[in-house]
């Protein structure tokens, strides 16, 4: 009574380059994921590798600063682990790479 028939409609006839329009709505997805890469990610695993490589090479007598912005030396080396010397008599049980930077040697007297 109040409602009307609905007739359904028979869709135009597509145009002959459907895939190659689907792929042109997809490049500006795939250039994103592309600058997104070159300016985050390929950086972000670059540091981590330089650090990871940093913290492999650590060594009895490195002078080096922990992630707290404690400077110290190290003067126990393990698998995970660390003895740092922050001053006499004082020394630091800490994560390996809880290690921010290495110094040059003579900079913790």
């Amino acid at each position: 009574m109040f409602i009307s028939q609905a007739f359904a409609q028979t869709a135009p006839a597509a145009a002959g380059g459907g895939a190659e329009s689907s792929l042109l709505s997809l490049l500006p997805l795939v250039l994103m994921f592309v600058v997104l890469y070159f300016i985050m990610i390929r950086p972000q695993m670059k540091k981590q590798k330089e650090h990871k490589a940093m913290v492999e090479a650590l060594a009895k007598g490195d002078e080096v600063i922990i992630a707290g912005g404690i400077m110290g030396r190290v003067n126990k080396v393990g698998d995970s682990y660390l003895g740092v010397e922050v001053a006499n008599n004082v020394e630091l049980q800490v994560q390996r790479v809880a290690v921010v930077q290495v110094l040059p040697k003579g900079t913790f007297k």
